[in-house]
């Protein structure tokens, strides 16, 4: 029997650990999220009920640490469009932890399958926003680049102070 995914949590959980992640990932103190999430994982693991009271902390300790097979990302993008909560045993083959983070993973699935579930939509949801998010921005740059270089180019063929110019254009 197909589970239905509760979307509405997906996006809160979401954007709680993005508003957190993005407090943390400082320029100014580039190690900030590091040590965040590896305060949470030794937390999580030692009471995973804890994410009773704060779900996102899951999302945000396994932050760029889960891998999705790039043959695996239509099912996933089919289970979030769809909004279709996988089983486990379907879950289990599209998704890869690192070996360090296995033990706050197996904790978690002891204390709940779901949770890990939708945390793991979350970070997939997370990876392929922030991909195309990037993207965008990257583009953006680069056609105000284009225009800050025209403008340059303008300026280099007329300049208001340069009397030999004004001369030229009376004549």
């Amino acid at each position: 029997m197909t589970k239905a995914l509760d979307l509405s949590r997906i996006d809160e959980l979401k954007e709680n650990a993005y508003n957190n992640i993005e407090s943390y990932n400082d320029p100014d103190t580039p190690d900030a999220l590091a040590k965040f999430t590896s305060q949470i994982k030794a937390v999580l693991l030692a009471d995973p009920k804890l994410l009773e009271s704060v779900p996102e902390y899951l999302p945000i300790a396994l932050y760029d640490q889960v891998k999705f097979p790039p043959e695996e990302k239509a099912k996933w993008a089919h289970w979030i469009k769809e909004g279709i909560q996988p089983d486990w045993d379907e879950f289990k083959t599209t998704v890869a932890f690192n070996k360090v983070d296995l033990p706050l993973v197996l904790a978690v699935k002891n204390y709940s399958e779901t949770l890990l579930i939708e945390s793991c939509i979350v970070l997939f949801l997370l990876a392929n926003d922030n991909k195309s998010t990037a993207t965008n921005t990257e583009q953006d740059d680069d056609e105000d680049d284009d225009y800050v270089e025209d403008q340059e180019e303008e300026e280099a063929y007329y300049d208001p102070f340069d009397d030999d110019e004004e001369e030229e254009e009376e004549q």
